[in-house]
């Protein structure tokens, strides 16, 4: 099979189109034949290597010091089983399916095997109205916005600030504050606020001509997707008992924010999100409600992985880059 292999850390030129075995399920397992993968930053971090010093040496015993031990990258899938291991009972040949690999990685490619019930990630049947390139961008960066969305108990009128909301988590923690019932104010750059206001922001702010820490405004939940905001400013900009929820913190901010959360009556979250199966299939049921979608910047072929890496990093995207995966009858 073709899969898009990671010979080295460094620059997008490092991945490569290569022919490889094609996996052979085992009992607890199923063949998914990929259709569709993504790009995101978190893609682009692990085959740089550009990692905070804090979690480099840990990261790097990890992944693998020369390159990484798993050299197929990509976190996240859709695509169809094209068969199941003799144990498996939820899945069935035929399933169309997406999922997250999580640290296992290995999306970058025309077939992988997933366990039915992962130890990384998550497997579910994908939703029935989207395509499989708007599939593939759902499971990980939609479920790490579920995620720190409910640490913060979001109720019906509460003021929520997005910063970075036009990137893969943001366009998705956008969506599901409004349908928690939050009036959401949207931070990001001037080319993305359009694309902002087409997803429900009742407020844009263009960070390159504001700072929404010094307008004087104040809210109940301020979710900062980049990592990049104020410290500071953002907790003055809090109200009290609001939620700091941080999906990309540096060590300072991580200690900062338990101090915050220990000595004051507001709350900061960072760590990872953790994902469960009946998370994936809550937002299955959001996304053939009407009431959540994938927005799909660009989307390349398989083989032209690097380009796509070469884009994301320039950070100008919108929402999320899919990766088609087109088979051949000899794949």
């Amino acid at each position: 099979m073709k899969a898009i292999v990671c010979t080295k850390y460094g620059p997008p030129d490092v991945l490569r189109l290569k022919e490889v075995q094609k996996p052979i399920p085992r009992d607890n397992e199923v063949l998914v034949k990929i259709h569709a993968t993504t790009v995101t930053a978190g893609d682009c971090e692990v085959r740089s290597f550009k990692m905070p010093i804090w979690i480099w040496l840990p990261m790097r015993i990890y992944m693998g010091f020369r390159r990484p031990r798993q050299p197929i990258l990509g976190q996240e899938l859709s695509g169809e089983i094209e068969a199941a291991g003799k144990d498996v009972r939820s899945f069935k040949k035929g399933d169309r399916v997406f999922a997250s690999t999580g640290f296992a990685l290995g999306a970058y490619a025309e077939y992988i095997c997933l366990a039915e019930e992962p130890d990384e990630g998550v497997l579910a049947l994908k939703p029935t109205n989207m395509r499989y390139e708007e599939a593939a961008a759902v499971p990980t960066w939609a479920l790490n916005a579920l995620y720190f969305l409910r640490k913060a108990n979001i109720r019906s009128g509460q003021k929520v600030l997005i910063n970075g909301a036009c990137g893969s988590i943001g366009t998705f923690a956008l969506q599901l504050a409004k349908h928690f019932g939050a009036e959401v104010t949207a931070v990001d750059s001037s080319e993305k606020l359009d694309t902002l206001r087409g997803l429900g922001a009742d407020r844009v702010i263009d960070y390159t001509r504001e700072d929404f820490t010094k307008s004087g405004q104040s809210y109940d939940v301020i979710f900062d997707v980049v990592g990049r905001s104020p410290y500071s400013g953002s907790i003055r900009s809090l109200k009290q008992r609001g939620f700091y929820l941080i999906a990309n913190p540096r060590l300072a901010k991580m200690i900062r924010g338990l101090w915050t959360s220990i000595t004051s009556g507001k709350k900061v979250v960072t760590g990872a999100a953790s994902f469960k199966k009946e998370d994936l299939e809550y937002l299955k049921e959001l996304i053939e409600a009407g009431k959540l979608k994938s927005i799909i910047d660009r989307c390349y072929p398989l083989e032209r992985i690097p380009e796509a890496h070469s884009y994301v990093e320039q950070g100008h995207k919108k929402g999320n880059v899919a990766i088609t995966v087109e088979h051949n009858p000899k794949s």
